[in-house]
């Protein structure tokens, strides 16, 4: 059996579908179509609104930021040239790290010769460690036996250190080193000033190094450690200095440098033990010699290769075993990359490296980064620990960039090499 059902054809569907009207009457679909209208409306103003709000606000934070971009290049030609500054002070508000890194730059060039400025502008591994502010003393005694020719100095105490941290107590001790005054470092190449005047720093040759016990938990810690040298010739205490460094021993980190005191031997009569007492003073770097770095950037594969050729120190002696190494490290936008170590090598008066070290990157663009190179020198025949001979810094900052980071960077895939001061 078949049932046949018959379709009305699709007209006549749509005429019947036409005849269907909405239980509501014209005043609610007016008011409806009022309030969509309404709401479209206030929809589309705030847009409007948001668009103009976003462009005026980048309109001003780029005009912001030129307008500093060219009042510190303006600030910077005054810097450097040499009349009195004149026109009316600024008012505009600038950052205030970007303001002190600048003036800590024109600082150094005006102080320090061109090898060392570009450690000053950025800090070296234990600079990051000094306190800034001093405070304290030092008691000891230096004496020099002519018989024997021995210089015998005593740390006695350290008064008045002030605790920083309320989750730690100190633990002071006190590094000895008594360095010799050099040639002005006549012999080391580059160390002149910004003006091209030849006049060279002060080069130093650290003879022996010391340290004293730790003493836990005391801000007047008492010594009594006594330390002895032989001094070839009397005429050479003119040109020693003994400097006392005061520092923090921290297990998981650097000593921290409370403060130091210098005492040139030459000026002191020390033909009886003389006590004396000084007050600890801001620590400085001295220069001990030079290091001759090559820097190579690739920018395609983010790749920087840093290569130490060679090393100009003064040796008052040459030990048969004596072996010297340098650990590099590179810092680049907040993140430390693993430390590596170059060949140990004999040292000389010029130790020849010749080895090359990269680094990858990890991202691009390079808004700060810090190489740091640390000398060592230890001896291979004897289980003796390692010794700092010097270290340097290289790089740049987010406002301030060296010299040798800048030609690295306008000669791409190129080595570039130069002369830097090796300061401890």
């Amino acid at each position: 059996m078949m049932i046949l059902v018959d379709f009305p054809p699709p007209v006549e569907r749509l005429l019947a579908a036409g005849d269907l009207k909405m239980p509501f009457s014209d005043t609610i679909k007016y008011c409806i179509l009022g309030i969509s209208v309404t709401l479209l409306l206030l929809a589309l103003g705030i847009l409007a609104w948001q668009a103009f709000r976003c462009f005026t606000h980048k309109h001003t934070e780029y005009a912001q930021q030129d307008t500093v971009n060219s009042e510190l290049l303006y600030s910077d030609g005054k810097s450097t040239a040499a009349g009195n500054f004149s026109g009316s002070p600024s008012t505009q508000e600038v950052d205030v790290g970007m303001e002190v890194r600048r003036l800590s730059r024109c600082l150094s060039q005006t102080s320090l010769p061109s090898t060392i400025s570009s450690q000053t502008d950025g800090d070296m591994l234990e600079q990051a460690n000094i306190r800034k502010q001093v405070d304290g003393s030092l008691r000891f005694s230096v004496y020099y036996d002519q018989l024997q020719s021995r210089l015998v100095v005593t740390v006695l105490e350290v008064e008045g250190l002030v605790e920083q941290s309320q989750t730690r107590s100190l633990q002071p001790f006190v590094k000895l080193r008594l360095m010799r005054e050099g040639s002005n470092g006549g012999e080391l190449e580059g160390c002149t000033d910004e003006e091209g005047e030849g006049t060279s720093p002060v080069l130093w040759t650290v003879l022996q190094e010391w340290q004293t016990r730790i003493v836990k938990g005391s801000c007047n810690p008492l010594f009594g450690d006594q330390f002895s040298c032989v001094l070839s010739e009397d005429k050479e205490l003119q040109h020693i200095c003994l400097r006392m460094e005061v520092r923090d021993f921290d297990k998981f980190s650097r000593p921290t440098v409370l403060g130091e005191v210098r005492v040139p031997l030459g000026q002191l009569n020390m033909s009886y033990p003389l006590e004396q007492q000084e007050d600890l003073q801001t620590p400085q770097k001295d220069l001990v010699g030079e290091a001759l770095l090559s820097l190579k950037f690739l920018p395609t594969s983010q790749r920087l290769e840093v290569g130490l050729l060679k090393v100009r120190t003064v040796l008052t002696e040459i030990c048969s075993g004596a072996v010297t190494y340098a650990r590099i490290s590179v810092q680049c936008n907040q993140c430390k990359l693993r430390y590596q170590k170059t060949s140990a090598v004999a040292r000389r008066m010029v130790t020849v490296f010749n080895e090359v070290l990269m680094f990858s990157l990890p991202e691009l663009p390079l808004e700060q980064c810090k190489i740091s190179v640390s000398l060592y020198e230890t001896i291979m025949t004897t289980k003796s620990t390692k010794r700092l001979i010097g270290q340097l810094t290289v790089g740049k900052e987010k406002s301030v960039e060296d010299k040798h980071w800048s030609l690295m960077m306008s000669s791409v895939r190129q080595p570039i090499a130069k002369w830097h001061g090796l300061l401890i």
